[in-house]
């Protein structure tokens, strides 16, 4: 049985994920920051899945503007749909979320980050056919701060990606340079390297990662890496889902973190832990009180508010 035929259940998630990548594979991505798998999502997948974009892509053409679901170029219309985004896809169809939360991207960040996974969120990026925007030089962290620096991003191409379609450009190793400011010279949030930071880095050794449908990118959150725009005339769906180890938690209030899908946070392959490291330190914290209400010091010393 290959990973695209097992059952996608909770209860299988973590069973000989060990066994998805090899010792070597999982060297390259501590050392570079970054996977390539080629076909590493099997076609009955790829099939469901890309039978819900289309849905989307059909239902975006009623639309005039970007919005809550839909992220459109300014050219889109109803005969020539261009969308940039579908934002939040695991709130928008239960294919996206079984993927997402129990079938091979949840399966590999597991297998990478060694056990259970906190899910952070997700995003369907198309860079439409035709001159489908760049994404300049960035980092992701910035963009959504955590405790550590395991969070990692898993793409799935939906179609084949040659290197006429701007697929992903990472330079290796940078995740373990410099966090560099992604604001503008103005002050105002940029979400990109200055000019400056860019010329400084050797973008030589840049490594793009195309591949057939099915292929999966891993990249590291402080991973430098970009695209170009698509001037080919085919679109580039790229599936994005972002993990974080168990005891990794989003910084509230900066960037993304207070905007989250409904299921930002939830636990893949395992169940929640209040157990976390800072700074070296572990420590075990206190339950979720969001579960049963806000409780004080003086009920919890005399355990009658039901959190024993």
């Amino acid at each position: 049985m290959t990973l695209a035929d097992a059952p996608p259940n909770v209860a299988d998630l973590i069973s000989n994920v060990a066994d998805l990548i090899s010792d070597r594979q999982r060297a390259e991505y501590e050392a570079n920051g970054y996977l390539c798998l080629p076909e590493f999502v099997g076609p009955e997948w790829l099939d469901e899945l890309n039978a819900v974009t289309a849905e989307f892509v059909e239902a975006s053409r009623s639309e005039t503007s970007s919005g809550t679901v839909f992220d459109l170029e300014p050219t889109h219309t109803a005969e020539a749909p261009r969308l940039r985004r579908l934002n939040y896809p695991v709130d928008r169809h239960p294919t996206y979320a079984r993927f997402t939360f129990e079938g091979p991207p949840a399966q590999l960040a597991s297998a990478l980050l060694g056990g259970p996974v906190r899910y952070h969120h997700s995003k369907l990026n198309f860079k439409w056919a035709g001159g489908g925007a760049e994404v300049k030089w960035h980092q992701d962290i910035q963009f959504w701060p955590h405790t550590d620096f395991t969070p990692l991003t898993i793409g799935v191409y939906l179609s084949d990606v040659d290197a006429d379609m701007a697929p992903m450009g990472v330079l290796p190793g940078s995740h373990l340079g410099p966090l560099y400011d992604l604001y503008g010279a103005d002050g105002s949030w940029a979400g990109a390297l200055n000019d400056a930071d860019v010329a400084g880095l050797d973008l030589d050794r840049v490594v793009y990662l195309d591949g057939s449908a099915g292929s999966v990118t891993v990249h590291n959150c402080c991973m430098i890496h970009g695209s170009l725009p698509n001037n080919s005339p085919r679109p580039r769906p790229l599936l994005l889902q972002t993990y974080s180890a168990l005891d990794s938690y989003p910084v509230n209030q900066i960037g993304l973190n207070s905007i989250l899908d409904s299921h930002g946070g939830r636990i893949c392959g395992g169940e929640a832990s209040q157990m976390l490291t800072i700074g070296g330190r572990r420590m075990h914290g206190a339950p979720d009180f969001a579960r049963k209400g806000l409780p004080t010091i003086f009920s919890s010393q005399q355990q009658d508010d039901g959190y024993s």
